[in-house]
């Protein structure tokens, strides 16, 4: 190639020619050939995008919808994500988790804020078990099944909330971060432990939004309205497992399984020293920390007032109701283990049924008792 002086001196200060024509066809050339390659691959890769299926989300619905109706049919997963783990949920999604909570519990309130509340993990939720009995326990009380529209079922994990979404319309899934709370709890376990620790949190958290509520375990049979038997003067009012006679006497032995709590300032103050005091009492659960707290002074300083309630109302396997005509509620307390508890709870289901299809006549006379406890024992509690 000829230097850019020796060009200077063969042309003088003129400029040097322009390339030939050939050094522009093939340039073109190129850049067709470019062109003729990518412009297929770019037609091919839109038809395979626009074809393809969309990525398979799963997606938890957490609160149903807030009109009274049939259950909703659960939320399908393909088959591949149902081994997946989809119980832990991070801690940035709590916030929204609060405000699916605020309109469940919306939707289920009574008109004076008041709520039925329930947790469910998936030991007490398979078909024939705990949560359907505890259902069905309302369908044939008195005066009681149209109370179903306002039960909110917490559910620990996925499994239950699944099953609760197949025969309920208002359900929760309550975040539980890294802890599973799927499998059956023994009594006093670690797990067992935690996971009622984790409910009396979430009861305070129900309070601080300003709903009242009853709280009942699954394990409890209901067969009349409680509301006629409350206090009108009660913030606390406890269910017993063993009652003195005396609504005000701290010497009842309280059950935290069932209770009616009025959303003020006095019970929110108190469920907050009820979770604290668990570092004071490690190893105990939250019913035994409750009987331990009724005597601390606290409870007068803030001024709430408890009310315990009457096993001849509130009965369980601890103390059973003696009369089928005032009962409003069994628990199958002083029971442990799952096959156990739906062992006697069908029992008492049976004799519900059939002190209900009695004569009205043998119905006043008092002579109808239950049969239980027959797998559920005290003396086994105590041993």
């Amino acid at each position: 190639m000829p230097s850019a002086t020796s060009l200077r001196r063969l042309y003088g200060n003129s400029k040097p020619p322009p390339p030939p024509a050939s050094a522009f066809r093939r340039a073109a050339s190129v850049l067709l050939l470019a062109a003729a390659v990518a412009l297929p691959c770019a037609v091919l890769y839109r038809a395979v995008v626009s074809n393809a299926p969309p990525p398979v989300q799963v997606v938890w619905d957490r609160w149903p919808s807030r009109e009274w109706g049939p259950p909703r049919a659960p939320v399908v997963v393909p088959e591949a994500e149902e081994d997946r783990d989809l119980d832990h949920i991070s801690a940035d999604d709590l916030d929204s988790e609060y405000l699916k909570l605020e309109q469940v519990l919306q939707a289920a309130s009574m008109d004076n804020k008041t709520i039925i509340l329930t947790t469910l993990n998936a030991a007490w939720s398979s078909p024939g078990s705990v949560i359907d009995l505890f259902i069905d326990s309302f369908r044939h009380g008195v005066r009681t099944s149209s109370l179903l529209k306002h039960l909110v079922i917490i559910a620990f994990d996925r499994k239950a909330y699944r099953r609760c979404t197949e025969i309920h319309t208002y359900c929760y899934a309550l975040v539980t971060g890294n802890v599973d709370f799927s499998q059956e709890k023994r009594f006093l376990t670690a797990g067992y432990l935690e996971m009622m620790w984790k409910r009396l949190d979430f009861l305070r958290l129900v309070l601080e939004k300003g709903y009242s509520f009853i709280f009942s375990d699954a394990d409890i049979m209901w067969f009349r309205n409680p509301f006629p038997y409350f206090y009108p003067d009660g913030d606390l009012q406890v269910a017993c497992d063993h009652y003195v006679g005396n609504a005000t006497d701290l010497r009842n032995i309280a059950n935290g399984g069932f209770n009616y709590v009025k959303s003020n300032n006095q019970s929110i103050e108190f469920y907050k020293f009820w979770y604290s005091s668990r570092l004071r009492y490690p190893g105990y659960h939250d019913q035994d920390v409750l009987n331990f707290i009724k005597h601390d002074p606290y409870i007068m300083d803030i001024g709430l007032t408890i009310k315990f309630l009457s096993t001849t109302y509130f009965g369980g396997i601890c103390e059973p109701s003696k009369d089928l005509n005032e009962v409003c509620t069994m628990h199958a307390n002083c029971c442990i283990g799952l096959q156990s508890k739906l062992h006697d709870l069908r029992i008492i289901m049976e004799d519900w049924r059939d002190y209900m299809s009695m004569p009205p006549s043998l119905k006043t006379s008092g002579a109808f008792s239950w049969r239980v406890p027959q797998n559920c024992s005290l003396s086994l509690l105590n041993q």
